[in-house]
């Protein structure tokens, strides 16, 4: 196997929070190229066309173009690049036909150090990995919903060629150049005969391949026929609540419409802090709405708020732990 087995995000050599927190750029922006997803995963909210369709400012759809631009210029006037823009949130990404373009567009602004996305992958094409690799795309996490076309349909509602798409994965891993490729899959839903099959379908595919358990990351919804993993956290390791949520301190995302949420996971509306459209990336940031967020969390009141109170973020997802600093983090905010 060609591939490391290794999971999506980087837990060895993590920035110790507590020595650069208050940061005056972020590390990381989301930006949600579209908030719709063609499939409906058992799993995520926004697989659940009807809550979607009664939760307020969802099924937006895909992001302007135009809006889009303003934000990568607003992004350009942070004292320097930030670490990543991830172009990925609460939808699919690749539903959004003009997404090469918004990677080229940020590649030619140089405002960030990295661009990635997140993708189920069933709209790659040859065309379309070209463009992507073209733009500069520098990594791309693709999640596997089963390693046949069965279980795709049993889990995502989505019926799929698993040859082609397999074939399509292929010719972006040979095409790839710069950009490094990361696939995933849940292994709470697989036999070990299944988890076998994974490595071989896609072990000399992809430059890290990685079996992640089940979590529930989504505050306020409810998974639909699976079950939380209460024995290991997603990425294989010890369950362990923190009480201070440190995304809050290094990250932000802004919704397909513009608006911005303080977290990544915020599918529901319910934590805005600010409006690309008509406010500076930069002032929301270092605006006032946030700057509440983090004050609450290191006053160690999280599990006071409503919406954040239950994350299972915090206990079954969370590769930082900044609880014991909160006091002397507080101190720094209010210098």
């Amino acid at each position: 196997m060609k591939a490391q087995i290794k999971p999506r995000i980087d837990l060895l050599n993590r920035t110790k929070l507590e020595t650069v927190i208050p940061l005056t750029v972020p590390f990381i922006i989301n930006v949600d190229p579209s908030d719709a997803c063609n499939f409906q995963c058992k799993f995520c909210p926004t697989g659940d066309r009807k809550l979607m369709k009664k939760t307020p400012g969802r099924n937006h759809g895909i992001m302007d173009f135009e809006l889009y631009k303003k934000i990568i210029d607003d992004i350009c006037e942070f004292d320097k690049p930030i670490k990543v823009l991830r172009l990925y949130k609460d939808g699919e990404p690749l539903l959004n036909p003009r997404l090469a373009e918004m990677i080229r567009y940020a590649k030619e602004k140089k405002c960030a150090e990295r661009i990635d996305t997140t993708t189920n992958a069933i709209l790659l094409n040859p065309q379309k990995n070209t463009d992507l690799i073209a733009a500069g795309l520098d990594r791309i996490n693709i999640s596997i919903e089963g390693i046949n076309a069965q279980q795709y349909w049993e889990f995502s509602k989505f019926k799929i060629d698993f040859g082609k798409l397999v074939d399509n994965i292929r010719h972006l891993y040979e095409n790839k150049k710069q950009c490094e490729i990361i696939i995933k899959i849940n292994g709470d839903i697989l036999s070990e005969d299944d988890k076998k099959k994974f490595y071989e379908t896609f072990g000399d595919i992809a430059d890290g391949v990685y079996i992640e358990h089940i979590m529930s990351c989504w505050p306020e919804f409810e998974l639909k026929g699976v079950e939380v993993n209460q024995e290991f956290g997603i990425y294989g390791q010890k369950i362990k609540e923190v009480i201070v949520c440190p995304y809050v301190f290094y990250s932000f995302s802004i919704n397909s419409n513009g608006t911005a949420s303080a977290c990544f996971l915020d599918w529901s509306r319910k934590l805005i802090i600010g409006d690309a459209r008509i406010e500076r990336v930069k002032d929301i940031w270092q605006g006032k709405q946030l700057l509440e967020y983090q004050k609450l969390f290191l006053m160690k009141q999280r599990k006071g708020h409503s919406v954040c109170g239950n994350c299972g973020q915090m206990s079954h997802g969370q590769p930082d732990d900044v609880d014991e600093y909160a006091e002397v983090l507080l101190g720094r905010f209010d210098e």
